[in-house]
């Protein structure tokens, strides 16, 4: 085949979930990425690394990425030659998603400045390191992207969505009552069903 896919999963995911999604992408050679979502400056060079390896033995590749793997993914990704990008659940705007924490954790910039790492009590970490790299690695995405978005997303507001898609070459599909994360029978079936519709459309 002249076409590759590869898969960036999200939070607590792996490399393996490229396998479900191997039956829609019949035309493409597909592979799994594993990384350290914790620590974007890694992730990102192991995603441009593995794109920069694909690009040299196929001819397109295109990406599926899944919740902060979509924010990695366009961190690493954007100056690249992509033939298009499908967004499940994408965090669209980090800092934006860094500061309602610290909101709600009662943490100012300050504070983070100060301490450098702040453990907010509810299971995030507010690190001062990762702010400052997100603000200092503005993204500039260019790839035409199709995107995957629950309608009750606690992560990613619809105006951010809104917002990125109307400034971007992206198209926006809505699950009404879906949630961040894709799990539930329903969920998965207008999953499958939203990527059928869309490689078909284009391909």
């Amino acid at each position: 085949m002249n076409k590759a896919l590869l898969y960036i999963h999200g939070m607590g995911g792996n490399a393996q979930e490229v396998e479900q999604y191997k039956p829609f992408f019949v035309n493409y050679d597909c592979y799994g990425l594993d990384f350290d979502i914790f620590n974007p400056s890694e992730a990102r060079e192991i995603i441009r690394n593995t794109f920069e390896d694909l690009n040299k033995r196929y001819k397109k590749v295109s990406i599926l990425a899944n919740s902060i793997g979509a924010y990695f993914s366009m961190l690493a990704l954007q100056n690249s030659n992509l033939e298009k990008a499908f967004f499940i659940s994408p965090i669209l705007d980090m800092e934006k998603i860094i500061l309602d924490i610290m909101k709600s954790a009662g943490v100012t910039e300050n504070e983070l400045f100060e301490k450098g790492e702040i453990d907010t009590g509810f299971g995030e970490k507010l690190s001062w390191k990762y702010l400052s790299y997100v603000r200092d690695n503005p993204i500039n995405w260019n790839v035409e992207t199709e995107i995957l978005y629950g309608e009750n997303d606690n992560l990613t507001s619809i105006d951010t969505v809104n917002n990125f898609v109307k400034n971007h070459n992206a198209n926006l599909t809505v699950m009404k009552n879906g949630e961040h994360c894709f799990h539930t029978p329903e969920q998965m079936e207008f999953l499958y069903k939203w990527l059928t519709r869309k490689i078909e459309r284009k391909y």
